[in-house]
């Protein structure tokens, strides 16, 4: 008894990507892909991910979240060792400001006020009541 693949190999066997786009109804560059990747790996089935794998887990991150909205006010380092404790993992300052910049926290100075004197700030309300 023969499989639905086997029926599907032997039909699209010496056709080109072309046709067997056509046939199967996916784009042609799909299709040079599957056939490149049985080429050189012999194999279609998804690799493992390349690079090293991420160091903060997602409890890490909502705890680091957790951290920055209680107080705006920390660093990267006393964060860095508030998760150090919490999470027992080695972190980084500079893995605290790329995980914060992911989640679209930014450091931001806070405006200067201008210095207002007592005389200023009569003639300001004189202003504002004329």
């Amino acid at each position: 008894m023969q499989t639905a693949s086997t029926n599907i190999c032997e039909r699209l066997c010496n056709k080109s990507i072309r046709d067997i786009s056509l046939q199967l109804n996916i784009p042609q560059s799909t299709v040079s892909g599957i056939i490149t990747k049985w080429k050189q790996l012999g194999t279609t089935a998804t690799q493992p991910p390349s690079g090293r794998p991420r160091n903060m887990t997602e409890r890490c991150q909502c705890m680091l979240k957790r951290t920055v909205r209680r107080s705006r006010q920390l660093s990267a380092e006393s964060i860095a060792k508030d998760l150090q404790t919490l999470c027992d993992l080695q972190i980084s300052t500079t893995t605290v400001h790329r995980e914060l910049h992911g989640m679209d926290f930014h450091g931001q100075a806070a405006t200067s006020k201008p210095y207002i004197t007592k005389c200023n700030a009569k003639r300001q309300m004189q202003w504002c009541k004329a």
